[in-house]
């Protein structure tokens, strides 16, 4: 890997094009190397991973909503959209392909300098390569650009702390893939890049306070965003540049400042893009976070017994957990009983109360509003804060596979003054916790989820064309979807009518 300074230039100052960030990730997109074996691999797994949790999130409001407006926009060749047949304008397919991945925040994560979803590329890469009729091997490429490009911006920018939201390291990253899945060149990519990245920056309030479906939203409208960004760029559009360096550009006023300084991982000429492995799914329908609090609430039970000679808990973890998703926040919302499924899912108090109540986590019993609204639940909920350890802070940061964690240190203290301890730094599911996911898992996560949803006959058949996924020729992309049976699509919620009927 090589790591390139980025920082703010003023515009008198001689700044070459080869120097900007933008040019810089159009030249690992435009890189002909080719994609290893085991960056394919997990592509192929994620991609399992995203119909598994779309399947799941299918007759649910938001996603029915969006569905609803993609269906508006037919299109000729097309793309494919969840549940439904039909072939519909590109960037109408990934608006409603991404918020069904997103809505039950359920799929593949990232977290370094930054939080992400990388998994959110696929739905914008794999509805253009649909659309233009390419192949699988085309779709590989671009997917191993795409978790690249995010994968480095993630590790070096942070953008919460300046309260952006993390999709702005997603429309740039979709928009490079697509270039990659279609051969576009350098000075194509560079622009669309920058206009992607100008067209999703917005505010961490979409993940604040009282949550909304927007959380689903944001990052399906950045791959819409870099959609619409790759067109105008291959009709000579260009972009505002640089646009993280410039004067008044994304650094100086939006993260930073003009004194910031960045350091930003890339592949070097002909390293292959292997990032797709640094990054780690969800085996709990939770924020990433919350992932390792739940398996150890679950390991935690049979240590306690009565719950309710519970006197406090006191979650000791990193910076990140205890402000985006513990009391640190400073959010009331995140011990209201009646908050949305999104805000609960960003309270790592209500998870861990309800993961030691009832030592498992599924992706609708444990948001039910009566799960929620549970007494005995709402008393242990609020017994449970959260505090800042400098360890967890340091081993959230690490840059060793080995040494990084996203865990967490359970005290719990019972009325006796018996005080339990326990603590794990990775989930279970992680590459190095104690059920790691592979092909076999990812299979068995799409089973689970797509029961009752998706017909047997339709799982197996999306099943084998995903594991044939990098095998499948130019125009055979439109397998790699499910329909469902209209029984099932007449338990989605009837929506309002908008402008597009």
């Amino acid at each position: 890997m090589k790591t390139h300074l980025v920082r703010t230039r003023r515009s008198a100052e001689e700044f070459p094009l080869h120097e900007h960030l933008a040019w810089k990730i159009a030249e690992v997109a435009t890189d002909s190397v080719e994609v290893p074996e085991a960056t394919t691999e997990m592509i192929v797994n994620r991609v399992i991973d995203n119909a598994a949790v779309a399947a799941a999130s299918l007759v649910r409001r938001p996603v029915t909503s969006a569905r609803t407006q993609a269906r508006a926009h037919p299109y000729s060749p097309g793309s494919s959209v969840f549940g439904i047949s039909g072939r519909y304008s590109p960037e109408w397919a990934a608006w409603a392909n991404g918020v069904a991945v997103r809505e039950l925040d359920f799929h593949d994560t990232f977290l370094a300098a930054e939080y992400s979803h990388p998994g959110d590329n696929i739905p914008p890469i794999l509805a253009v390569a649909q659309h233009a009729r390419r192949s699988g091997r085309d779709l590989i490429r671009g997917l191993a650009t795409g978790y690249e490009i995010q994968i480095d911006l993630v590790r070096a920018i942070s953008l919460h702390e300046h309260k952006i939201d993390h999709v702005a390291h997603l429309g740039p990253s979709a928009a490079a893939g697509i270039g990659t899945l279609l051969g576009l060149g350098a000075e194509t990519i560079h622009q669309a890049v920058g206009q992607a990245l100008h067209t999703t920056t917005a505010t961490r309030q979409s993940r604040k306070g009282a949550i909304s479906s927007w959380k689903a939203y944001a990052p399906a409208l950045a791959g819409k965003a870099a959609v619409e960004a790759v067109d105008r760029a291959l009709r000579g559009e260009g972009a505002p540049s640089p646009i993280w360096e410039g004067e008044d550009g994304v650094i100086a006023w939006l993260l930073g400042g003009p004194d910031a300084e960045y350091h930003v991982p890339l592949p070097g000429p002909g390293e292959a893009k292997r990032a797709i492995l640094d990054s780690y799914t969800k085996e709990h329908s939770a924020e990433y976070q919350s992932q390792a609090p739940i398996d150890l609430a679950r390991r935690m039970r049979s240590s306690i017994g009565d719950l309710e000679q519970i006197e406090k808990i006191v979650l000791h973890t990193s910076h990140h957990t205890h402000y985006v998703i513990g009391t640190g926040s400073g959010d009331p919302q995140k011990f209201d009983p009646t908050a949305t499924r999104e805000t609960l899912d960003h309270s790592v108090m209500y998870i861990f109360a309800v993961a030691l109540e009832d030592g498992e986590w599924h992706h609708e019993r444990s948001y039910a509003p009566e799960r929620a609204q549970r007494s005995s639940t709402i008393a242990l909920w609020n017994k449970i804060s959260t505090q800042e350890d400098p360890e967890w802070t340091r081993r959230y940061h690490s840059i060793d596979p080995d040494d990084k964690a996203f865990g967490a240190r359970a005290e719990i203290t019972l009325k006796d003054g018996t005080v339990v301890v326990d603590e794990l730094a990775v989930a279970d599911a992680h590459p190095l916790g104690a059920r790691p996911f592979a092909r076999e898992q990812y299979i068995a996560k799409f089973r689970t989820l797509a029961d009752g949803i998706v017909a047997p006959d339709e799982q197996d058949r999306f099943l084998a064309a995903a594991e044939n996924a990098p095998e499948l020729a130019a125009g055979e992309l439109d397998q790699l979807t499910f329909t469902v049976s209209d029984d099932v699509l007449a338990r989605a919620p009837k929506t309002p009518k908008g402008i597009f009927r």
